[in-house]
């Protein structure tokens, strides 16, 4: 049995400043930079990835894997037509020369479900399209999803089962990439297709509601587990959405797999009812930048674990470029004492505090690229370092981080910024350790995250505050100027009903 194994993530911000280009697959923050078939299966069999957990359940199966091409890039604007189109036709190209050597059982692809590229806005859906056409119709094809898939009848008629992670910080990445393979293994040995049902949910949830670590998700969550759990039901594919991409397929989705049709349209149809007699749970708020800053001081003064404040706008994980700075002169304008930001993405800040090197003093115009609004400050370099160091929280563990020249700066009496040269979100532990702060030791806490900093962070905090400072990653996406979604989709959770 061959299994071809590969990937191409992105997540996809239609109104991001910033758009996805090449380069930014080859040097990406926090994970691996792109792989050709030659050091796809070393470099990825360590991570914590799909891919890993793929590779491992198909060399338990006996199968002979088949390595591709796979990359990831950070969320940003919509990946490049350049970039597109030269990363499929490696994977396409990797494919077809596979099959020269003999044929393919099955491919397993590590995708995201939220990509949007220029000319493709249902771009999985386009790649998946391309490798059906390359591998025939019969040639089963299985994929792991990030939740925060836009999941489309296309993606869902074109592959044989998708699978998307369970949670929300993503702790279980390699999980459903080996539950996906399993699948398609079982796809493979019985010749036999999954009954599939798909259905759309008609309201989008808000980012900031889509934690799995608690209520409303988590019991949505146990909801799915109960109804895969039935009599011939193999997979609830629930995919929460990512809304901020402007196309017809945004939203909540789902696509059951069974073994009859029946079951499949069953488990579908029942998961879309609970959602929907629970649209109003998903309703939330954020703090004010100011409020937020002002409580977290507060609290602070009596706790012996830090104060969390998620500046959830600018996550880079959602499509910010971790570069505003709305955030961070709230804490110098309130002096907040004992507090660390993490981080700053400004590749010149970071440059040019290596070249003052560490215990000077200058003055920065930091961040601001992206909104074109910088914060002037002085500054002492406490560290520097390369911004090179392994992950090692749930999510992230044993991932690669290649942040660039980064720094270590004091801005105020009481004011930390750890500043690098390539954004990648705040979700671990390790960004701060490798520069020399220990993060339970501080008073206050403030990540560029929206939900992902809770897996490894939550757990080292007295509180979380999630605050609206400047960014693109609104927490209500009813303010973005939408013009392609489909008609009917609700923007906020019990809207207009």
């Amino acid at each position: 049995m061959r299994i071809a194994i590969g990937g191409f993530q992105h997540e996809s911000h239609s109104f991001a400043p910033l758009p996805t280009g090449w380069e930014q697959f080859l040097t990406p923050g926090g994970f691996p930079a792109l792989q050709r078939a030659a050091t796809l299966l070393e470099a990825l069999r360590p991570t914590s990835l799909p891919s890993s957990g793929a590779i491992r359940a198909a060399e338990a199966a006996g199968a002979e894997i088949v390595p591709l091409v796979w990359c990831m890039a950070n969320p940003a604007g919509p990946v490049t037509a350049e970039a597109f189109e030269r990363i499929t036709a490696l994977l396409v190209a990797e494919l077809s020369d596979a099959l020269e050597r003999g044929p393919i059982d099955g491919v397993f692809l590590e995708l995201h479900g939220a990509m949007v590229a220029v000319g493709h806005d249902d771009a999985e859906g386009e790649v998946l399209r391309r490798v059906r056409a390359v591998v025939g119709p019969d040639v089963p094809i299985a994929a792991s999803l990030d939740p925060h898939c836009n999941l489309t009848a296309e993606m869902t008629a074109l592959a044989d089962v998708l699978v998307p992670y369970r949670t929300y910080p993503h702790v279980d990445q390699a999980f459903a990439g080996g539950r996906a393979t399993e699948l398609l293994i079982t796809r493979i040995r019985t010749g036999k297709a999954f009954a599939k049902a798909f259905r759309q949910v008609d309201f989008l949830i808000p980012l900031t509601m889509q934690c799995t670590m608690v209520p409303p998700m988590s019991l949505v969550l146990d909801e799915r587990a109960s109804l895969e759990a039935a009599e011939g039901v193999h997979e609830v594919a629930y995919c929460f959405g990512f809304p901020y991409a402007d196309f017809p397929g945004c939203g909540v989705a789902v696509t059951a797999y069974a073994e009859t049709q029946a079951a499949a349209d069953a488990a579908a149809d029942a998961l879309c009812a609970y959602l929907n007699a629970h649209e109003p749970d998903f309703n939330g708020n954020v703090l004010e930048a100011a409020d937020g800053v002002a409580q977290a001081i507060g609290l602070a003064r009596g706790a012996n674990k830090p104060v969390v404040l998620a500046d959830t706008q600018d996550n880079p994980g959602g499509g910010g470029h971790g570069d505003t700075t709305g955030l961070l002169a709230e804490l110098i304008r309130q002096d907040a004492q004992g507090a660390v930001l993490c981080l700053i993405n400004d590749a010149e800040s970071a440059a040019a505090c290596h070249a003052a090197g560490e215990g000077a003093t200058i003055a920065l115009s930091l961040g601001g690229n992206s909104d074109g609004v910088p914060l002037a400050v002085q500054a002492v370099v406490e560290k520097l370092t390369d911004g090179r160091f392994t992950c090692t929280g749930p999510m992230g563990r044993g991932n690669p981080a290649n942040l660039g020249p980064s720094a270590l700066i004091r801005v105020s009496s009481g004011v930390r910024v750890v500043v690098v040269s390539r954004k990648m979100q705040a979700l671990d532990r390790a960004i701060l350790t490798h520069i020399g702060v220990e993060p339970a030791a501080q008073k206050i806490l403030a990540l560029k995250s929206s939900v992902h900093f809770r897996a490894d962070f939550q757990p080292i905090s007295s509180a979380v505050l999630v605050v609206a400072a400047p960014g693109p990653v609104v927490a209500d996406p009813a303010t973005l100027p939408f013009t392609n979604l489909r008609p009917g989709l609700r923007l906020r959770p019990g809207a207009n009903r």
